[in-house]
């Protein structure tokens, strides 16, 4: 049955629209977000904070001609949404003109009924509930030899829902959930102090791993880490840790934003249709996958999602376009808008993973023989017009392809259509979270040590 509240929710956006248009707009769209989140966190097996959210806001986007403007409230009356429709139009026709405002062309637009994608967990976590898995999975972090202290244990609960509403008539909606628990903790050897730590997060409850698992994983993780050594600087093999291989993998993303290639700053720019990746390599972007952090029906101007590869055995097949970009290019929208509830769209990908190789992280460290094992990074710094990248790491040392000692302060660097050309993926591809990667093998990078 629909609340009240519910119904009178379902009538704002297509009035807000309607407003709109009778007050002068020629074209406009209306978002709403509903959000309600419970959070607890745990230190030493005290409660340490309880954070509960809920919130309901709306966003306008008007169009005069290419004049556009966007404002957002959290007050739902009618008075502030009048207040809202008055001001939006007014600071359109006071916009300077965009040749490329407007919204999605009417041909490209999703079309319900939309798939069923599994986004929602109907079940619930009390505050005690999450203080209990929280303080369950630091103790068990605490009890791994090794380990000396926590930074704490926190987990949640949320849900979400977010519709939107168009005056060339798209009405689509969809709701979400996800549960989260995390815990870090710091392990100590000669003085010296090592951090590690594990995260899940899933829309159904039932596929969040248990608290032990995650808390003996996240302290064996700052355990692994004591008694880490510097290297000199050198050339050798890279092992990018499945955990981490994505963060390799992200600049290409920005490199095919249709943003990026309208202004000509991507060091992408000429390579559609040319290999970016090894042959037999594919990066595919999935709205579609059942449960997915990043699954929707459609994307967040409407338009309507595929299944696509952006590399297909290795070669660059699209670009990632919202509405305005894809105009700017003389091209169509790929279904990649993203959008908060104010200001124009940008790009975004849905659930993004690199098919995996044959080799497990076993094999990619016999196949380099010796080298380094990155399980984790920081700092990471990119020239977006020619490509070259370095980062903060650390991990392990491997020789003879077996882990000898952990290390930390180093730096890796490189050119990324290089390293990528010469990028072996491994077979441990998991699905934790909307990008995910297999460990990936470079087979000469420099490393920067002492």
């Amino acid at each position: 049955m629909t609340s009240p509240r519910d119904a009178a929710s379902a009538d704002i956006l297509p009035a807000l629209v309607a407003a709109a248009l009778k007050a002068g707009a020629d074209a406009a769209e209306a978002v709403s977000s509903e959000r309600a989140s419970l959070s607890v966190g745990v230190r030493n097996g005290a409660l340490e904070d309880v954070e509960r959210e809920e919130s309901r806001d709306l966003g306008l986007r008007v169009f005069i001609g290419k004049r556009q403007a966007t404002v957002s409230a959290s007050d739902l009356s009618e008075a502030t949404r009048s207040r809202l429709v008055e001001r939006a139009v007014a600071m359109a026709r006071l916009a300077p003109e965009d040749p490329y405002a407007g919204l999605a062309p009417q041909d490209r637009l999703a079309h319900g009924p939309f798939a069923d994608l599994d986004l929602f967990d109907p079940s619930e976590r009390s505050a005690a509930e999450l203080e209990a898995a929280s303080a369950e999975a630091e103790a068990a972090a605490l009890a791994v030899d090794g380990v000396a202290k926590s930074e704490g244990g926190h987990a949640s609960h949320s849900t979400s829902r977010w519709r939107l509403v168009t005056s060339h008539g798209f009405d689509g909606a969809y709701h979400g959930s996800a549960f989260s628990l995390g815990v870090g903790v710091i392990a100590e050897q000669d003085g010296v102090m090592e951090r590690g730590g594990e995260h899940r997060a899933t829309r159904h409850l039932s596929d969040l791993p248990s608290a032990e698992s995650i808390g003996a994983f996240a302290g064996r993780r700052a355990v692994a880490r004591t008694g880490a050594r510097k290297i000199a600087s050198t050339t050798a093999p890279v092992i990018f840790e499945n955990r981490v291989a994505t963060q390799v993998l992200s600049p290409l993303l920005g490199a095919v934003s249709g943003p990026s290639i309208a202004r000509g700053t991507s060091f992408l720019k000429d390579r559609l249709g040319q290999p970016v990746l090894p042959k037999g390599v594919s990066l595919i972007d999935d709205p579609f996958r059942p449960r997915g952090l990043g699954s929707t029906p459609f994307d967040d101007e409407g338009v309507a999602v595929t299944r696509q590869a952006i590399v297909d055995d290795g070669v660059l097949t699209t670009w990632l376009l919202n509405s305005p970009a894809a105009a700017q290019l003389g091209l169509a929208s790929t279904g990649h808008a993203s959008r908060g509830l104010a200001g124009p769209p940008g790009v975004s990908t849905h659930n993004l993973h690199l098919e995996p190789g044959e080799q497990d992280l076993d094999g990619l460290m016999a196949e380099a023989g010796t080298g380094l094992l990155i399980t984790s990074m920081f700092g990471p710094s990119l020239n977006a017009n020619n490509g070259d990248w370095s980062a903060g790491v650390s991990g392990f040392w491997f020789e003879n392809g077996v882990i000898a000692w952990p290390v930390s302060e180093i730096t890796v660097a490189g050119a990324l259509k290089d390293l990528w050309a010469r990028m072996v993926p491994g077979s441990d591809l998991e699905f934790r979270g909307s990008f995910n990667s297999p460990s990936l093998l470079f087979d000469a990078v420099a490393i920067a040590g002492k």
